[in-house]
């Protein structure tokens, strides 16, 4: 690159949006994504030691794939060549082997071909990487915000190491947003912003991971606010809620609109009222709530209220979180609806929940007395000599597979912790322990 060259780029770049502008040159500018990047892992050693191989990065919009293409872009002395899959094709990756095979070959010089949404190039042009990544001819950096495994050619993913970037927490946020405050050369450090502290909570809260979403949302705060007649630029909440484009509401997850909102949705689901039971998860939704803190609380719910009146609830519930992590948002709101509202409409009943709680406090305050000598284990040698298991009746060897016996230590006979209901399916469990009853008399 002439010098021409490099004041042309310094020029676009000068005029670039900022989340473009402060993108990192360094490994130790780059924020968030400590469990593929901290200190002495291994894409952090590969990058430090410029021994980079073949990766897909994937993760969701705004979690940095492509900023760290571009520390790696800095780092390694490889020529480094980026395409994009939506503009680019077969051809300019033609182009770019034919160059890497050149250099390889006259110089020695590597190539790392940074191929950004990857997931759009279709079957054929993924197949024609294939052969040129086995060989070394180019080192492939593919960044995709779709699962690979159902995207990117099993061939290549094989051939590739995998590093999965997750949405930014909000300290991550917040830093960056703090960096682009001050930052003299890329960001606004030379000019005069007072941007309040719920402002940036809110930008970093709202921004759902995504550090561009946040850098888009404070530019056009920025840009489109009046100075004061002091001459500074005072971002508020109320500019940032406008320039986001989203309605505020009331919501923060650290204080009572977080447990006051999260109480009223266990409450709905416990209620049976499938209708506010979707108004506070859409109030959750909407405000950046974790999916998966809700579908912990989902879960919660259908064992805690619903047990064995539904037992399957507690099944779709298990499902609904494993599925919520499997999709993530925005479609996981679906799930978690269908979940919520199952466990909604569902018969109720906290049997379980009472019964684990008085046999606890027994534990805690009572004599509970030994485990009953015919129940003990004999499995190891002398147990029989200790009386264990003598007298115990294997209840499959008796009609009905049942048979009369203690088993509640003798402190305790005749004490009742499961109060089975006449709710759903737990009538029939009822009507199942009074035939074994009458079975005993």
């Amino acid at each position: 690159m002439d010098i021409f060259e490099l004041q042309a780029e310094k020029n676009l770049l000068k005029d670039a949006p900022l989340a473009e502008r402060l993108k990192p040159e360094k490994l130790e500018d780059y924020v968030g994504q400590e469990h593929i990047l901290g200190k002495g892992k291994l894409l952090w050693r590969a990058i430090k030691a410029d021994k980079i191989t073949s990766l897909i990065l994937y993760g969701p919009p705004g979690t940095g794939k492509t900023s760290l293409a571009k520390v790696i872009a800095n780092t390694t002395k490889s020529n480094f060549v980026r395409l994009n899959a939506v503009t680019d094709g077969l051809k300019e990756l033609r182009e770019v082997v034919a160059q890497a095979k050149n250099d390889l070959g006259m110089y020695d010089i590597k190539t790392i071909l940074f191929i950004d949404e990857i997931h759009r190039f279709n079957k054929a042009q993924q197949d024609a990487l294939l052969p040129y990544v086995e060989k070394g001819t180019i080192v492939l950096i593919g960044a995709t915000t779709e699962n690979p495994y159902f995207e990117v050619n099993n061939a290549l993913i094989s051939r590739s190491m995998l590093f999965k970037l997750e949405p930014l927490e909000e300290k991550h946020i917040q830093k960056i947003i703090a960096h682009a405050l001050e930052d003299k050369e890329v960001g606004f450090g030379n000019t005069n912003i007072c941007m309040d502290s719920e402002a940036i909570s809110y930008l970093a809260n709202m921004a759902n991971g995504d550090a561009r979403r946040a850098l888009n949302a404070l530019e056009l705060s920025v840009l489109t606010t009046d100075r004061d007649e002091l001459g500074i630029i005072n971002i508020t909440l109320s500019v940032v809620v406008e320039c986001l484009q989203k309605k505020h509401i009331k919501y923060d997850k650290n204080r009572d609109e977080h447990y006051d909102v999260i109480s009223a949705f266990i409450k709905s689901m416990r209620g049976s009222d499938p209708d506010a039971t979707v108004h506070f998860l859409s109030r959750m939704i909407y405000a950046g709530e974790d999916p998966k803190f809700i579908a912990r609380r989902i879960v919660i719910a259908a064992a805690e209220d619903v047990g064995n009146a539904d037992p399957i609830a507690l099944l779709v519930a298990n499902n609904a979180a494993q599925a919520v992590q499997f999709v993530g948002m925005p479609e996981a709101r679906i799930i978690l609806s269908q979940a919520a509202i199952y466990i909604a409409c569902a018969p109720k009943s906290n049997a379980s929940y009472m019964a684990i709680n008085k046999a606890l406090k027994d534990v805690e305050e009572k004599n509970i007395g030994g485990v009953p000598i015919h129940l003990r284990d004999q499995s190891y040698s002398g147990a029989k000599k200790l009386g264990h298991g003598i007298g115990y009746l294997y209840p499959h060897d008796y009609e009905g597979n049942y048979v009369k016996q203690q088993y509640l230590p003798d402190e305790l006979i005749g004490t009742v912790y499961y109060e089975v209901s006449d709710n759903g399916y737990e009538k029939k469990i009822k009507d199942r322990l009074k035939v074994l009853e009458n079975k005993e008399k």
